[in-house]
């Protein structure tokens, strides 16, 4: 006889004000250069794109942070505190953490993602695999604001180790970055970890490829953003008047993702206003910065971090940085 397992606990904290949202959304596009914020690109569509994303070959974040894991799991496994709290930061469908698993046997297992829906299936495959772990869902918007410190509480004696994998902190301007480092140093207490992935500098062609691949995905997750928008607005966003565009900042060592506008056309932005765009003007859709050990290492201090190790490839393409609290 199959025993039905209770679904996992899901806590949402995402209180949307459809208003400001809308507003929000707005005030990018209309801004000199038009900008969407890369949280658009994940709903269900959207996250089902990027697992497809990181299995292409020149995607080489997930194959070499998968490596990394894999040689030092045990080095880094010992690094770690037992019986913890598992965070896994933007979890989209858990096969992360699933690897990890089998190493820290966690007290439980708390996934945050934006998406929803996403987040709850991907919790009952996992908790299905794995009875002995509570899994629990946040949704949130995490980058916005992280405060896990009731959810935490609940279990005083197992510290949390926040994972937050891929390099996804590349995402955000440094001011950004630097502000999400600190909320998760303040979630983590005294005893608490980081362990973080960061794509490390590396040649200008490894890093254009990655982000605008020969097979087109990169390009359709990235118009498929147009489509959220839409969703979300009422606009009338054509996809065919725009193609996607990857371009390394050296300065700013950032890849820039983004809509370059292929004619002149204006889009009616929900009836509320429009905008003109002309042939070669772009809109900004995802930064994804590159960083040195150094340089990281030097914001994980700045956040309030103390101690830090790191493990990287032969190549030295990406970095596991393990970090713990200042006193």
């Amino acid at each position: 006889m199959n025993i039905a397992l209770p679904l996992p606990r899901i806590e949402n904290t995402l209180h949307p004000n459809a208003s400001l949202e809308i507003a929000s959304l707005l005030d990018g596009l209309l801004q000199p250069i038009a900008r969407i914020d890369s949280k658009y690109f994940y709903d269900d569509i959207g996250c089902e794109l990027f697992n497809r994303i990181c299995e292409l070959d020149e995607y080489y974040p997930t194959r070499t942070e998968a490596g990394i894991f894999s040689l030092y799991a045990q080095e880094i496994t010992q690094a770690l505190p037992s019986g913890a709290q598992w965070v896994d930061l933007g979890c989209g469908d858990c096969s992360k953490s699933r690897q990890w698993l089998r190493h820290v046997a966690p007290e439980r297992l708390i996934g945050v993602d934006i998406a929803g829906d996403f987040l709850q299936s991907s919790l009952i495959e996992l908790a299905a695999r794995n009875p002995e772990v509570e899994c629990i869902g946040v949704v949130s918007d995490f980058t916005r604001d992280l405060d896990l410190s009731a959810l935490l509480s609940e279990c005083p004696d197992a510290p949390p180790v926040f994972f937050y994998p891929g390099s996804s902190i590349g995402n955000f301007a440094r001011p950004d970055a630097l502000r999400l480092l600190r909320n998760i140093r303040r979630n983590c207490g005294q005893h608490g970890r980081l362990l973080i992935g960061i794509d490390l500098v590396k040649p200008i062609e490894i890093l254009e490829a990655a982000y605008d691949d020969a097979a087109g995905v990169t390009a359709e997750f990235n118009l498929h953003v147009l489509d959220v928008v839409n969703d979300q607005l009422g606009s009338n966003f054509n996809r065919d008047n725009f193609r996607h565009r990857a371009r390394y900042d050296g300065v700013q060592n950032r890849i820039e993702m983004q809509l370059v506008a292929q004619r002149e056309h204006r889009v009616d932005l929900g009836g509320q206003t429009s905008r003109y765009f002309n042939t070669g003007e772009h809109v900004l859709t995802e930064y994804s910065h590159k960083y040195t050990p150094d340089g990281f290492g030097d914001m994980l201090k700045e956040a309030g971090f103390g101690r830090c190790q790191l493990w990287t490839d032969p190549d030295q393409w990406f970095g596991v940085f393990l970090a713990e609290p200042s006193p």
